[in-house]
C-alpha cells in the first residue's frame, strides 16, 4: 500500500477530536464518521490532515497548496448549509486536478435533486413514485393523478431532515400544511410523493465502472408505537434512546428470495449508472406486499460511520472497514486517472 497525503474535508464544527474516551454514543453521533475515517486513514499509515470547511473555499485552497494532497477524503453533504452546493466543491477539486473520493459533480447534482433523478429514471422505464413539486410562493395545488397518502420532503435535502411521522399526509389540507412546513423550514422546494407502503429497503453500490454491492439491507421496527408507519425519520436515524425504544432493527434483509435480492442488487448497479455515480452510494427502495419494488431515491455519500449500514453491508461483502476505506481512496485515484466526470 502506498502512503498518501490526504486532506480529510469535514464540515467546520464537526473536526473529530483527537480522543473520544468519555463520550457517549449520543455525543459521538455528529463526528463519529469522520473520526472512523481519520483514524482509520491514520492507521492506515496514510498522512492526514483535517479540513473543516464552512463557506468559502479560500481554506481549500490554501490547504491544496500548503500540504500538496494526493487525494481528497470527500465527507462533506452540503456548502453554505445547501445540500446542493456540495456539487460545486467537487468541481473546485477537479479544476484543481486534485482526485477525490466518491460521487463526481454531475451525480451529486442528478442524485441529490429527488424530483429530477425520478424523471430521469422514469424515462429508463424504472418505477418510482408518482409526485409533484411544489415551489415557494406557489400555492401547494395537487395532480388530480396524485392520489393519497403522500409523504412530503425536502426537495434537494437528505439525512431524513425534515421527515417525521406527520409527514405523511391524507388530505389537501394536511398537504399545505405540510409544503408551507417544509418550505419554511427545510428548503425552498418540497415534493410530495406517492407513500408506498411495504419494506424500508437498501442497496449499497461501490465503484466507477466495475460495480459491486453489498447484500439488499432492511430496516424494521420492533416495537413502533400504533398508528406509526414504518418510515426512517429523522428520528429513527439520529435520535439514539428513541431508536432503542421502537426496537430498530437494520441487516440483511430476511426472507427475501435469492432471485428477487438478484433483482434489485442488479436494479441498483443500473439506477447508479443510469445517474452517472462514482465512488460510492446507496438506493433506498420501498417493496409492495405484492413484491414489486419502487426505488425512492439514490444517496451520494452516504454515511461511512465503523457499524452504519454502508460498512456494515459491505463488510458481507469480504471487505472489513479499513480495506473498504483504502478502496474508497484507491476508486477516487482511478476516476481521477481517468479524467473528470
Amino acid at each position: 500500500m502506498r502512503r498518501r497525503r490526504i486532506l480529510l474535508l469535514v464540515h467546520e464544527g464537526l473536526e473529530p477530536p483527537a480522543s473520544i474516551e468519555g463520550l457517549s454514543s449520543q455525543e459521538m453521533a455528529p463526528f463519529k464518521a469522520e473520526y472512523d475515517v481519520r483514524v482509520t486513514l491514520e492507521e492506515l499509515g496514510h498522512d492526514v490532515r483535517v479540513l473543516g470547511l464552512g463557506d468559502e473555499l479560500g481554506p481549500l485552497r490554501d490547504a491544496i497548496t500548503e500540504f500538496e494532497p494526493h487525494v481528497a477524503f470527500n465527507m462533506l453533504v452540503h456548502f453554505r448549509g445547501l445540500a446542493n452546493m456540495d456539487a460545486h466543491v467537487i468541481s473546485y477539486l477537479e479544476l484543481r486536478r486534485l482526485a477525490y473520493t466518491g460521487v463526481n459533480p454531475r451525480g451529486l447534482v442528478l442524485a441529490n435533486d429527488k424530483a429530477l433523478s425520478k424523471k430521469i429514471l422514469a424515462y429508463h422505464r424504472i418505477r418510482v413514485p408518482g409526485f409533484a413539486v411544489f415551489r415557494k410562493g406557489r400555492r401547494a395545488k395537487r395532480p388530480a393523478k396524485l392520489g393519497f397518502p403522500l409523504i412530503v420532503k425536502g426537495a434537494t435535502e437528505h439525512a431524513s431532515l425534515g421527515i417525521a411521522q406527520a409527514s405523511i399526509v391524507y388530505s389537501d389540507e394536511e398537504l399545505a400544511q405540510r409544503v408551507d412546513l417544509i418550505q419554511r423550514t427545510v428548503c425552498p422546494e418540497a415534493i410530495a410523493e406517492e407513500y408506498i407502503e411495504g419494506r424500508e429497503l437498501t442497496v449499497s453500490v461501490m465503484g466507477n465502472e466495475r460495480l459491486e454491492t453489498g447484500p439488499v439491507w432492511e430496516l424494521s421496527f420492533d416495537n413502533l408505537p400504533a398508528g406509526s408507519e414504518p418510515i426512517a425519520t429523522r428520528k429513527v436515524k439520529w435520535d439514539h434512546a428513541y431508536q432503542e425504544r421502537i426496537g430498530l432493527r437494520s441487516g440483511p434483509a430476511a426472507e427475501l428470495e435469492s432471485d428477487v435480492a438478484a433483482r434489485l442488487e442488479k436494479l441498483a448497479k443500473r439506477i447508479y449508472k443510469i445517474l452517472g455515480l462514482s465512488g460510492y452510494a446507496r438506493v433506498d427502495l420501498r417493496m409492495r406486499p405484492d413484491g414489486v419494488p419502487f426505488v425512492l431515491e439514490a444517496n451520494p455519500n452516504p454515511d461511512l460511520s465503523f457499524g452504519e449500514d454502508f460498512a456494515e453491508s459491505m463488510e458481507k461483502r469480504g471487505y472489513s472497514y479499513p480495506q473498504l476505506v483504502e478502496k474508497l481512496v484507491s476508486l477516487g485515484e482511478r476516476h481521477a486517472a481517468n479524467g473528470p466526470g
